[in-house]
């Protein structure tokens, strides 16, 4: 078989798979889908120009709005104005103290399956807060079932539903490697997502605090701009993390946009903080080899739907397997290769929080 015949078998694989995929492309213009190097729709130059990129901003973040007034009940009105000006909520002394400390000492002997992912030279583990890992945790489920804290992060994330939950541990300097990539300001996504840190360590330069733009999560004429003008350029060359949807920022762009200074939270212990990281945010420069323990949640659904959804114990344990699965799924593929996935099991115990094992 010829070069000629080869290239022609290839290129008739190739348009099939276009074929096939168009329809599922097209139907993701209406969902959460924000990768321009995987859906050739979305990462349209043409298209692009002709503002997709835009008018999915424009809509969802309307839809979203909606949502989040929908499930404000129960969240007082500085804290709405909060979140809705500045693109946060910071809550200090959340915990009484001696249930804080109750939690503290519960989460620092955890023993559960525990899941890594190496970022340049920053090592990041996580304990799922599931049906698995509960049982053995009363005061983290006690915790994150509070329906203080449960209005709270559903307005800020504008869906009637418990959001995915991990004890988190960042762990800086602890391989050799490049700078991490999420120490970079960025933002997450097209649309308004909700992530939450509830810090169990004090937090500073040492350990790198959590950074955020305050007001950048909001729809300037200059952000509409920037957005349209980079989702041109991302269309036709980018880099790989902008080309999946997450948007990185530089200081030329923070002036363009009139943006005001990141914000580091450098907070004491029993802090708890909810941002909309459509906004500009990042991991702190951390001044040292260090680790910041936090409860951490994350909730990010179809903007496009108007319905803010039901809160029920079968969605969210359907929830969990669906993710379970999806790392047992890259697991598998993994090890076919050679290699471990992205968030792959180590062979841990107690690493959650301390500045040894697991590095």
């Amino acid at each position: 078989m010829d070069d000629t015949t080869v290239k022609a078998g290839n290129m008739s694989m190739r348009l099939a798979k276009q074929l096939l995929m168009t329809p599922v492309w097209f139907i993701q213009i209406f969902t959460q889908a924000k990768s321009f190097s995987k859906n050739p729709i979305l990462g349209s130059a043409l298209l692009n120009r002709l503002g997709l990129h835009v008018a999915r901003i424009m809509l969802a973040h309307a839809i979203m709005r909606l949502r989040m007034l929908m499930l404000s009940r129960g969240v007082s009105k500085s804290q709405r104005q909060a979140y809705f000006n500045d693109g946060y909520i910071l809550l200090e002394n959340f915990l009484p103290a001696g249930d804080f400390d109750r939690l503290k000492t519960e989460i620092h002997s955890a023993n559960a399956e525990v899941r890594e992912c190496t970022q340049g030279d920053t090592l990041t583990h996580r304990i799922m807060l599931d049906e698995n890992s509960l049982p053995n945790l009363p005061v983290a489920e006690n915790f994150i079932k509070d329906i203080k804290l449960k209005r709270l992060l559903k307005f800020a994330s504008g869906i009637n539903a418990q959001p995915v939950s991990y004890i988190q541990t960042i762990k800086n300097h602890f391989v050799d490697g490049p700078p991490d990539p999420q120490k970079n300001l960025h933002s997450d996504t097209f649309h308004p997502t909700m992530k939450s840190w509830f810090f169990l360590d004090d937090v500073d330069e040492r350990n790198g605090p959590f950074t955020y733009v305050p007001g950048s999560h909001k729809l300037s004429i200059a952000r509409l701009r920037w957005e349209y003008k980079k989702s041109i350029d991302i269309s036709s060359n980018g880099d790989r993390y902008s080309g999946n949807g997450s948007f990185r920022l530089s200081e030329q762009d923070a002036q363009y946009m009139g943006l005001a200074q990141p914000k580091g939270f450098k907070v004491e212990a029993n802090t708890l903080v909810i941002a909309n990281t459509h906004g500009f945010h990042c991991r702190g420069q951390a001044s040292e080899r260090s680790t910041r323990t936090e409860l951490w949640t994350i909730s990010r659904s179809n903007p496009f739907n108007p319905f803010p959804g039901i809160d029920h114990p079968l969605i969210t344990r359907t929830q969990n397997r669906v993710l379970n699965a999806w790392r047992r799924h890259a697991d598998r593929r993994a090890d076919k290769r050679g290699t471990v996935s992205s968030w792959h099991v180590i062979d841990a115990r107690n690493t959650i929080g301390t500045d040894n094992g697991g590095a």
